[in-house]
Parts: structure tokens; sequence; C-alpha cells
């Protein structure tokens, strides 16, 4: 009797904790919605302030993202925001923590967890994201500052004879045991596996590895326990590489985006959060935009997770001195997005 009932208690809050799970990733992607990237490391986020002319240090770290986390009515299109490790710990002008002042908005915040992509032994110019050490305790830590979701990048290369068949397992398996432990802490994993735009590849060979990457990523999910329903992907969109003679249409760059996920990815994963992977701002609207005014319906929300995408004017603005004009052109993009998510965006609403 003692042993069923412990199993019994076991099991109730196993499924307690995969209908938050599941809640929270349904609100990460609700209608109209998507997720802000914010989660820069120090030394890319210090780059892109250099490159506007602004002095980099943690305080102008803080203070342009805090300026952008203020914006007015923003809440309409930002479900959530994906913070970096500094982020997560400082505050809003006024002593608030970030994460708590994010929650008091209704958005969710979230928390980068992968400590970067390093060189893959015996695999020229492949990388491997590493962070699974310690990961568990870091998971509990940002769980208890207020995260409720986390993200892991892994960036996989096209080339000559590239990606290698360990650049691919080896990927895959860390992106599962990173949802496995998020999941465990209580977070809402999102899995990135990124297909890189560099090179000159052509859509096809795209598609092809796009669909190696999600086969083998959902193949380790399920070797792993993964609950798919508590979690969320952000792939990269079949695109030709920067490099490509041919570029194709963006009535192409959709269709074959979504042919690739409705082979690929499982109809139970709530949804999709794209990233633009150096696409323009306009082109990531646009692309999203005619994802969802397709005639069929996906068995996944279909949004976004945009950084530069979002707040690339934005940051521009922001250094020439005017916080309220910065403010205003992050939620021109988050507007135009939000609007995407229905397939109600065009090109005329662009100013």
């Amino acid at each position: 009797m003692v042993s069923f009932l412990s199993t019994f208690s076991s099991t109730s809050v196993i499924d307690m904790d995969r209908e938050l799970l599941e809640k929270t990733a349904m609100e990460l992607v609700a209608p109209g919605k998507g997720i802000l990237a914010a989660d820069e490391s120090n030394g890319t986020m210090s780059s892109r302030l250099e490159a506007v002319g602004v002095e980099p240090s943690p305080e102008t770290r803080r203070s342009y993202r805090t300026n952008i986390f203020s914006t007015q009515g923003y809440e309409d299109a930002i479900s959530g925001i994906i913070l970096f490790d500094e982020t997560i710990r400082q505050s809003m002008d006024d002593g608030t923590p970030i994460p708590e002042y994010l929650a008091s908005r209704g958005i969710h915040p979230g928390i980068k967890v992968d400590t970067g992509a390093k060189d893959l032994a015996n695999h020229s110019g492949e990388k491997i994201t590493e962070g699974l050490d310690g990961l568990r305790e870091r998971c509990a830590e940002y769980f208890r500052m207020g995260a409720r979701f986390a993200k892991w990048r892994a960036v996989i290369k096209i080339g000559d004879g590239l990606p290698s068949d360990a650049n691919i397992s080896t990927n895959a398996h860390a992106l599962a045991r990173y949802a496995s432990i998020c999941q465990e802490q209580g977070l809402v994993p999102i899995i990135e596996p990124e297909v890189l735009m560099e090179g000159d590849h052509d859509a096809q060979t795209c598609y092809d590895v796009t669909a190696r990457i999600l086969d083998a990523t959902f193949d380790e999910c399920n070797v792993q326990g993964v609950h798919i329903p508590g979690a969320l992907l952000k792939p990269n969109m079949t695109l030709p590489g920067k490099d490509c003679s041919v570029q194709g249409s963006r009535e192409m760059a959709a269709q074959m985006t979504v042919d690739c996920l409705a082979s690929h990815v499982p109809f139970d994963l709530p949804g999709i959060v794209f990233l633009s992977g150096g696409q323009s701002d306009e082109d990531a609207t646009a692309h999203l935009n005619l994802m969802n005014a397709m005639d069929n319906e996906h068995p996944w929300q279909l949004s976004y997770s945009y950084g530069r995408a979002l707040l690339a004017h934005a940051l521009q603005t922001w250094a020439s001195g005017s916080n309220e004009e910065s403010q205003q052109a992050f939620a021109h993009r988050a507007k135009m997005n939000s609007l995407a998510r229905s397939g109600d965006w065009s090109v005329d609403l662009e100013v």
C-alpha cells in the first residue's frame, strides 16, 4: 500500500509539472505574440554597442535593454523575453529586478543557458554547444529568479562535406539533454538547432540539412524523455546561403520551410518560434506572414523569436540619444510581426 501511494503521488506531481510546462509553452505562442531574443552575450552586445558608437559596460548594456523593456504596449506582441545571465540579475531604473518587472507586464522572463559554441574535436570548421555541466543547478537558480523558459542554440554549418554525422549527432544529443534538464526544473526549453545562412549552398541543401538535424534532435528527445508538448522549437527558415547566386522568392522560402517542418517536426509540439538568422527585418516578417497566410492549417503555432530583426533599428536610434524613438522603432517591428502571426501583414504597413 505504501509503495502504491508513493508511486501515485510521484505520478501526480509529474502530471502537474507537465501541465504547467504545457501552459507556459502555449502562452509563449499565444495568437498574435512572439518572443524577443535579448540574450546576446556580454561580448556580442558590447560589439553591437561599439558598432553604433556607444562605450560598452554593464551599465550601458542595462540602460539599452531596460529602455526597450519599458516600451509601452509591446506586451500585445511579445509574450516572453530571453535574457542573458548578466541581464536577469540586473534591475530597472527604479530598482525593480528585471524578471519581476517583466512578469508584472504579463511577459515571461526566459534565460539563455548554454555557454557557447566551441570547436568540435577532430572536425575542423564545426562547433558543439557546451554548457551541460552544472546546468541542473543553474536552471534551478534561474527558476527561483523568475525565469519560466530557457534557450540553447546549436549551430550547424553547411560546407564541403559539412555537416558531418558527428556534428549532427553531438548537437542533437546536447539539445535533448538540455531540454530534459530544463523540464525537470520547471523551465520550458526552446530547442534551437540553427542551420547557418553563411555559404553558397542552395535552398534544397538547406532543406536537406535542416531535415537531418531535426530528425536527429527529436529522436534524441524521444530517447531522453523530453515532453514535447512542453517544449518549443526555434529553427531556421529554409533559405539559400547568403552567397548563393539563386536566392529565390519569398513564397518559395515560406513553402519549403513549411514542407520541411511538416515532415520532420512532431505535431504535438505547441509552437515553432523562428529565428531571423541574419535576414533583413522586412524579410523575416514577410516570410512569417506568408506561412501564416497559407490556406492549410498548421499543427503548431508559427511564431517568432527574433533579436536583430526586432531591435536593429531600435539600437541605432537609442545610440543617437532618443529613448522614445528607440521604443517607437521596437514597437513598430513588434506590431509588424504580431500581424504576421495571422497573415495580416503587408508591405504597405511599413513606414
